[in-house]
């Protein structure tokens, strides 16, 4: 009988954007609980000391980085602490992204950069300087290079306020896949995880307002489910269990694209 597959990240060194707060924090925490030493990176880093004080209560390790995804350099620095602390990073969740609620119309150019610099140019940025370090670091030997690009439900349908938004997450979940037919034979695997609406930071105050509870009327089980839901996918992406997953996209809602 073949052995089950366990999702134990022992060994892994792990780098998770915008894990100041919100999914990217409950990222860190349920890699670190797995076994990866893990590093916090995001632009508010005082905001990243209470969550690195949360993993090392918990008897896991763990850094914090400033790392403006937007940044070329900030990008390079914050992969250079990392390196500095725990090694080359072999496990990356590029989660960092912002969000607009405003119709096309009332979207200024300004908005329209804003979205496209952190939700397309830092995801590339953060996925291909891990990728160049993973490859010289003998990733197509070792086979353990593993990347997740968070994108989002908007790629794939439209909801209200979120045009060019979910343009930038059809752009990651194209991106995701482009990098893995590129990176195919270099060891790394490149996935994408496309989220639905989950109890977050970002969300709470859209469905504290009535258009938030019509939406949640509209989903096909007419509920909001906790972010957890995405962490057993995001630990299989990341582990040893993984190496034959690559240039998929996961969508993870609960049924709201439905």
């Amino acid at each position: 009988m073949a052995e089950q597959p366990e999702f134990d990240l022992t060994g892994r060194v792990a780098l998770v954007t915008g894990a100041s707060s919100g999914l990217g924090a409950g990222f860190a925490k349920v890699l670190a609980a797995a076994g990866a030493r893990v590093v916090l990176a995001a632009r508010r880093a005082d905001k990243l000391a209470e969550q690195v004080a949360a993993i090392e209560a918990a008897g896991g390790q763990a850094i914090a980085v400033g790392m403006d995804v937007t940044d070329e350099a900030s990008t390079k620095a914050a992969y250079d602490a990392a390196e500095a602390a725990f090694g080359t990073v072999d496990t990356i969740v590029a989660n960092a992204g912002v969000a607009t609620e405003k119709m096309a119309m009332s979207l200024s150019g300004e908005d329209v950069d804003f979205l496209l610099a952190a939700n397309v140019r830092g995801v590339f940025l953060t996925a291909t300087e891990g990728a160049k370090r993973l490859d010289a670091a003998g990733s197509r030997e070792k086979q353990n290079g593993r990347i997740v690009l968070i994108g989002s439900i908007t790629a794939d349908k439209v909801f209200p306020a979120t045009s060019v938004y979910g343009a930038t997450k059809a752009a990651v979940r194209h991106l995701g896949k482009a990098l893995a037919r590129e990176w195919a034979r270099r060891g790394i695997s490149v996935n994408v995880i496309q989220p639905g609406y989950f109890e977050s930071e970002m969300t709470a105050e859209l469905f504290d307002s009535d258009v938030g509870a019509q939406m949640v009327k509209s989903f096909p089980r007419q509920r909001m489910r906790p972010a957890t839901d995405l962490h057993a996918p995001l630990l299989l992406l990341c582990s040893d269990a993984a190496q034959g997953i690559t240039g998929s996209v996961i969508t993870i809602d609960d049924g709201q694209t439905l």
